[in-house]
This record gives C-alpha cells, structure tokens and sequence, in this order.
C-alpha cells in the first residue's frame, strides 16, 4: 500500500515563500509520476506541477500557467520525495495542496483521473 505523506502547509502574507514536500513509502517508483494538486474552496481540483520519469530518465517538469515562474517542483530520487517550492504567493494561490502519484510515466499529468495515489492534504493561506 503507498502512502503520501504532504507537509510544510502554512500561513504566509502576499508575496512569502512556501516549502512543500511529499514523501511516499510503500513502493519505489522506477517509472510514475507525481504532481501536486490544489483545491480551494467552492472550486474544483486543479492542477499545478508534475514530474515525470521513465527508464532512469526524469523529463522536464509540468506546470499550470498560473504558477510558471513562481512554483518549482523538484523530486529527491534517494528519498522518494517530491517537494515544491512556492515563491510569490499570492492570495489566489490559497488553497489546500495535495501530493499525487502514478505507477506509470503519464502523458496528461495534469488530468487527476490518471493518478493512483492521493495524499491527505496541506493547507496553504495566504493572506493579501
């Protein structure tokens, strides 16, 4: 059984910076991918970064436009781990974050039906 474990949720004010991570324990993933998700409150879960690899091989990483240049999602091979560096925050950007994960290389990351793994969530604030 995988699990994802999400921390470094917080309070911040426009324009702080943030650290996510993600680890997962129960499996290796030697090809998958894993993203990060949000979901504030009233709308739907959208998507904001993914990495995907395959063969040894970690291609460029995914994200929603509305995070380019601001948000950096990076995996720790030796740890299993995805985290996600938030810089810029913006009051827009509030919402709760969730870790995903795949088994398999995925070729529309940022769809959430192709993802067979969820973490619980972390709450991120910002406040104008």
């Amino acid at each position: 059984q995988v699990q994802l474990d999400e921390s470094g949720g917080g309070w911040v004010q426009a324009g702080a910076s943030l650290f996510l991570s993600c680890a997962a324990s129960g499996r290796t993933f030697n090809s998958g991918t894993m993203g990060w998700f949000r979901q504030a409150p009233g709308k739907e879960r959208e998507f904001v970064a993914a990495v995907r690899w395959s063969a040894g091989h970690e291609y460029l990483p995914d994200y929603a436009d509305s995070v380019k240049g601001r948000f950096t999602i990076s995996r720790v091979v030796d740890k299993n781990t995805v985290t996600l560096q938030m810089n810029g925050l913006k009051y827009e950007d509030t919402a709760v974050y969730y870790c995903a994960a795949a088994d398999w290389y995925l070729t529309m990351p940022s769809n959430t039906v192709y993802y067979d793994y969820w973490g619980q969530g972390t709450q991120v604030t910002v406040s104008s």
